[in-house]
């Protein structure tokens, strides 16, 4: 969902709602003005639009645009509202007015996602018209010369709909492990053991190459790192910058290495690893062939793949009073054809009340 704070009734989002609705995500609108409150998190959101209005620095719509910028939620800021990102970005301690003197910077940078880039550094460009504060890899501040109207922003608007259409599925995954990637093995304290009970089932040998996918906060990690030993390599990649801070405060940097990057485009050469292990991604991503057959290729012959759950995946579903759907991927008669058709075969297949287990090889080329 794409959420617009609008300040004031005659500060309306007609121009950027319209730009933004047409690529088909939903948009909703926050009357601030009305007395409708912003929301606490960015839970669901694929943007953040904040409108210009008056001066003053909410303190809930700063709180909001903060965790907006730490879970790489793209951002659009327009007068007002790109001041409040300026001071969000900034902690609270200063803004950035740009002057008439600022020197020309370009265009806008292109959009390619740079995961790795954790800068919110402000910084300028010249768009025309229109004055462009760029922050981190996905927040933009729009303010416009006064003596303009309004659509000489259009273009600046239609480069920010394509960067929200282009990162809508990783954005919604950030924002929900953002915020709760710091107590996530709180939560979850009683998988360890089956976790690694699990990764002990690919059975690595000591030298060999182990790569955990969605490896969220790292837990696996040691177990992987038990059985390749000291002369192996392991690496855990996630999608959450938030997940692998986490994972580096619990000291699981020390058993492998961490990466940010996209389960389906691993920044890894084919055959690169022995095993993949991977703990209840697949069936969440919005194309689980197009993962495993980009598991397959970082895999070598005969390398080992192993999906795993703590809890059944039919018992989970009979437990939320809800049947399996017919597309499941998760459910045998989809997912071993899938595994078939994308370099797997089969060898263990369980869903079991207390788990969910599935053993593939590689096959060779």
């Amino acid at each position: 969902m794409i959420q617009i704070v609008e300040h004031t009734a005659v500060e309306n989002p007609s121009a950027v709602a319209a730009t933004l609705a047409a690529t088909g995500l939903p948009v909703r609108v926050r009357r601030v003005w009305a007395g409708e409150r912003v929301p606490d998190t960015v839970d669901g959101m694929v943007a953040l639009v904040v409108l210009d209005g008056p001066a003053g620095a909410p303190a809930a719509q700063l709180a909001l645009l903060r965790a907006a910028l730490d879970a790489e939620v793209p951002v659009l800021g327009v007068g007002t509202g790109a001041r409040l990102l300026a001071l969000a970005a900034d902690g609270g301690a200063g803004s950035y007015a740009p002057s008439d003197g600022d020197p020309p910077q370009g265009a806008l940078h292109d959009h390619a996602d740079h995961a790795d880039h954790t800068d919110h550094a402000p910084a300028p460009h010249d768009e025309g018209d229109v004055r462009v504060l760029r922050i981190g890899p996905s927040a933009w501040g729009v303010r416009l010369h006064p003596v303009h109207p309004v659509p000489y922003a259009d273009g600046v608007y239609g480069r920010f709909a394509a960067l929200v259409a282009d990162r809508a599925e990783r954005t919604t995954t950030r924002a929900f492990f953002t915020r709760r990637a710091a107590t996530w093995d709180e939560r979850f304290t009683d998988d360890g053991p089956r976790y690694a009970a699990a990764a002990h089932r690919m059975e690595l040998r000591s030298g060999q190459r182990a790569l955990d996918v969605g490896c969220g906060t790292g837990r696996v990690l040691p177990a992987l790192r038990d059985q390749v030993g000291p002369a192996g390599v392991v690496a855990g990649v996630d999608l959450t910058p938030a997940m692998l801070t986490a994972a580096a405060r619990q000291g699981r940097g020390a058993q492998g290495h961490l990466l940010l990057a996209d389960a389906c485009r691993l920044p890894l050469r084919t055959g690169a690893v022995d095993g993949v292990f991977s703990a209840g991604l697949l069936n969440h991503l919005p194309d689980p062939r197009r993962a495993l057959r980009e598991w397959a290729r970082v895999t070598a012959p005969l390398g080992v793949l192993l999906l795993f759950h703590p809890s059944g995946h039919a018992e989970r579903a009979a437990r939320h009073g809800r049947p399996l759907a017919p597309d499941d991927p998760l459910t045998e008669g989809n997912l071993l054809p899938a595994l078939r058709a994308t370099g797997w075969r089969t060898a263990c297949y369980e869903d079991a009340p207390h788990h969910f287990l599935l053993r593939a090889v590689r096959t060779a080329d």
